[in-house]
């Protein structure tokens, strides 16, 4: 597996991971606030925030070059360098809990090492995906914050993790 740089085919496909509304929300939390998304919404939503140059979508391919995961890292502070975030952490439904969640992250996490002055890297995670709540626990996030969060579909618990590079 290897990161590349996203690119505005990928939108589509990635939206056909997106197999329900609760699988929407769990992976974008309330970024779009419609299901389902259509070929093109992804890449929109993106667009704007790649040309500030904060924002950093990424693609994890096998060894075919086939899209089997994709998250961001994105600077949630203007002048602050030194802390990312990762969002929109998802994979292909065909390849979940194979591990390859976890080998998408490493990479991201390496990539964070090796391209950014960041010492911080956080994320959130609703309480009702444990998977993803332990595959961060076991690269070394460990919670720091727990949030209630109003959904289009409910009120969800979302648990901020951290890892000090």
């Amino acid at each position: 597996m290897l990161l590349r740089a996203y690119k505005k085919e990928d939108s589509a496909v990635i939206c056909k991971w997106l197999r329900s509304e609760a699988e929407l929300y769990r992976w974008s939390a309330d970024r779009f606030n419609k299901y389902p998304l259509e070929d093109n919404d992804i890449d929109e939503n993106y667009a704007p925030q790649i040309e500030k140059g904060r924002f950093i979508p990424l693609t994890a391919v096998d060894d075919n070059g086939k899209a089997v995961g994709h998250l961001i890292i994105r600077y949630p502070k203007e002048n602050d360098d030194e802390n990312v975030r990762f969002g929109f952490v998802v994979v292909d439904p065909e390849f979940r809990g194979r591990g390859y969640g976890k080998e998408m992250l490493r990479l991201a996490v390496e990539y964070v090492k090796k391209n950014t002055c960041a010492k911080r890297i956080d994320l959130g995670v609703f309480e009702n995906n444990e998977s993803a709540r332990r595959c961060y626990g076991s690269l070394g996030f460990k919670e720091f914050n727990r949030r209630k969060c109003e959904m289009p579909i409910g009120v969800w618990e979302c648990i901020d993790m951290e890892l000090f590079l």
